[in-house]
């Protein structure tokens, strides 16, 4: 009988369970997937940690690659056997998984199972700052955080591929060294912005500010902008940005901010599979590597959710059935 790693309640990595489950059966519209490798995303620590409320019992993950083996009525655009991704599923922690055919994506020859599950959530996180978010122009000098993470170094490299001066961070030389060997032209300590930023800059300040840390980075990041500068806030790994006073942008130069959000730049199944192809053409000719951190068993989940928690890991953690 297949399995999946569920949450009976809220708790710290040994919550998780293994429990014996019976094979989904795809409805009209989907795809049953068998799951090669599973993608891990901060924010299933916060449900189970009880931060984002979830139902419970809960098999967390959206996140995995896999092999068809079974289609659902009025699906006619993938057949069985065919190899899938998908950032928009539920319940991914698990040997089987149900998909919306609308949401998944299809993995082109030259992409491993493991870099499949590994580079939805994050890579598409990236294609849509640099190209819908700011859309980043060759000569563009920019500003990231967390250069090693599994999206920094992503997005260090798509930056790099539009032609773009990289200015990031990072708290360990081990981490610096990841993310020159991504391509950042700058590596900075955290203090270090905005003074140093200016000083590369030539006092100008950066174009675009991309800034998933939050209430701790902010202020250095509205900082480091030119005049009509875009900061991209898409995260708040240090906790949620206050409330903003909109005259604080008048003041620095005119400044635009947005504040995106994944699910509103995958808003239809050509949208997706346009942003997948881009991503996947990328990773096949090379441009993008996709770094894998760490890999755990499926049966490891709280190991692989105490590792990116203590913020040990970089690149990408994934598990494997």
């Amino acid at each position: 009988m297949p399995y999946a790693m569920h949450i009976p309640r809220a708790g710290g990595p040994d919550v998780f369970e293994r429990v014996t489950v019976t094979k989904p059966e795809p409805g009209p519209g989907q795809l049953l997937m068998r799951v090669a490798a599973v993608g891990v995303n901060f924010i299933e620590t916060y449900q189970r940690a009880g931060i984002y409320a979830v139902d419970y019992p809960f098999v967390p993950g959206v996140e995995a690659a896999g092999i068809i083996e079974e289609i659902g009525d009025g699906v006619t655009d993938f057949v069985a056997g065919g190899r899938i991704t998908t950032t928009e599923g539920a319940g991914s922690y698990a040997e089987y998984m149900v998909v919306d055919a609308d949401k998944a994506l299809p993995v082109p020859d030259g992409i491993s199972d493991e870099v499949a599950a590994a580079l939805p959530a994050q890579g598409i996180t990236a294609h849509y700052l640099v190209n819908s978010s700011y859309n980043v122009q060759p000569g563009d000098t920019v500003l990231t955080y967390a250069g090693a993470g599994g999206v920094g170094l992503l997005l260090t490299q798509m930056l790099k591929h539009r032609g773009a001066t990289v200015i990031t961070t990072t708290s360990t030389s081990e981490k610096a060294e990841l993310a020159r060997k991504a391509g950042a032209d700058h590596v900075l300590t955290y203090p270090e912005v905005p003074e140093r930023v200016r000083e590369l800059t030539g006092g100008r300040g950066v174009d675009v500010v991309y800034d998933g840390v939050g209430k701790d980075a902010f202020d250095g990041s509205v900082a480091s902008l030119r005049i009509r500068g875009t900061l991209v806030l898409f995260g708040g790994a240090s906790g949620q940005v206050p409330p903003l006073d909109l005259q604080r942008l008048n003041a620095h130069g005119s400044l635009t901010v947005t504040r995106p959000k994944i699910d509103d730049f995958l808003l239809d199944a050509e949208e997706r599979r346009w942003r997948a192809r881009e991503l996947f053409d990328l990773v096949v000719r090379g441009s993008v590597k996709v770094d894998i951190g760490a890999r755990f068993h499926l049966e490891q989940a709280g190991e692989a959710h105490a590792a990116l928690e203590s913020r040990a890991t970089t690149g990408k953690v994934i598990l494997v059935p």
